[in-house]
Formats: C-alpha cells, sequence, structure tokens
C-alpha cells in the first residue's frame, strides 16, 4: 500500500471486512519514520484504520518518534505510558505521560505527569481525575487572572485621584498577604468540593 496513492480514509474503512492490527518491527519503523514525509503520511493513514498498532523491538528514539507522528498530524492529545527507563523519551514527548511503578525501576513514573501502581488504574485515571484535574486548572487560571486584574486596575484607578504622584493605594504588606490568601485556600476549598462527575458513576462504567 505504500507504493501507490491512498484513498480517503472513510473509503478505504468501508471496505475492510473485518478488523486489522498492523504490528511492525523496528528496522521498518526506521523505514516509514525516516524515508520521505510522503512514507510517514502514509504509514500513519494505514496506522489509523487498524484497531491497534503493534511496534516491536524498537529502540526509545522510535518510542518517542511514534508520538511525535501521531502529535503531528491532528489535533489530538497523545498520552503514553511505560513502566521502564527505555520509555521516558515517549513519556516526556507525549501532551500526557503515565508511569507504572514496576519491576523496571521507577525512572518511568518520576519522569510521567501521572504514576500509577497498575496498568488497572488507567481507566480510573482517564475517566475520573483526569477530567477533573483539567477543569480544576482551567478555573485556577481563570481565578488566577482575575484576582491579579483587580489588584492592578486598582492600583491605576486610584493614580487618577493623586494626580499620578507615585502614592501607593496599597501597604507593602498587603499584596503579599493578597497572594498567598486569595492564592491558595479559596480554590483549596472550592476545588476539593468542585465535582462535576462522581466517583461511583466512573466506577459503573469501568
Amino acid at each position: 500500500m505504500l507504493e501507490g496513492t491512498i484513498p480517503p480514509l472513510d473509503a478505504l474503512s468501508g471496505k475492510l471486512l473485518k478488523p486489522i492490527t498492523v504490528v511492525i518491527n523496528g528496522s521498518t519503523l526506521t523505514y516509514a519514520l525516516e524515508t520521505s514525509q510522503e512514507v510517514r503520511n502514509k504509514f500513519f493513514r494505514f496506522a489509523l484504520l487498524a484497531n491497534s498498532v503493534v511496534c516491536c523491538r524498537v529502540s526509545p528514539k522510535q518510542k518517542a518518534d511514534v508520538v511525535h507522528l501521531a502529535k503531528s498530524f491532528g489535533p489530538w492529545t497523545t498520552l503514553s505510558i511505560g513502566d521502564g527507563a527505555n520509555d521516558v523519551p515517549m513519556i516526556m514527548e507525549a501532551h500526557v505521560g503515565v508511569g507504572i511503578y514496576g519491576k523496571e525501576g521507577t525512572q518511568a513514573a518520576r519522569t510521567a505527569d501521572f504514576a500509577l501502581g497498575q496498568f488497572f488504574y488507567l481507566k480510573k485515571l482517564l475517566l475520573f481525575h483526569g477530567r477533573l484535574a483539567y477543569r480544576r486548572i482551567s478555573l485556577f487560571i481563570l481565578y488566577y487572572f482575575y484576582k491579579n486584574v483587580i489588584v492592578v486596575f486598582t492600583e491605576i484607578y486610584f493614580a487618577f485621584y493623586n494626580g499620578f504622584s507615585g502614592q501607593i493605594y496599597w501597604a507593602e504588606w498587603l499584596p503579599m498577604l493578597y497572594n498567598s490568601v486569595w492564592t491558595s485556600w479559596p480554590p483549596l476549598f472550592s476545588y476539593v468540593f468542585d465535582r462535576v462527575i462522581h466517583l461511583l458513576q466512573v466506577i459503573v462504567l469501568l
């Protein structure tokens, strides 16, 4: 299929009689990724037709190259999961890295964004904790931005009353107290109880 032109994915997927799996080794993967951009495009489009793609006997750099290939061909978010030191480049290349504590050491877990004890917990991480973390971080960034807007515009508004003399509106210790109190405690208490989905609902899905 790499020698000719590949029709659109919708046309190809409709002609598949049964699900397919792609298995590729390290030397063949080197040819697919490093020959030319056209070969990379065709390999990626062909891999999208498969239910799963297995890359065996590949180097740590090739693992990272596969993730980079997926990132460069679409707006989707990539996730890499591994349990050894050879998975570290792949974990660092992905948008979200998950490390598993295993017999191969803790290098992957220490490098990743999230660390798990078993692969079984991945569903709970994605459907529950990942969703809540994404929502909480997004709200915190908005909260932090508008919190600082209030402080800055108060100073600007006061400047019109003091004739731009440079007189400060707040005492020197108040901005530090303001940032420490309003950046830590309100988000902490608010986001702990802010749950758009409960764990019991996720357990039913699992």
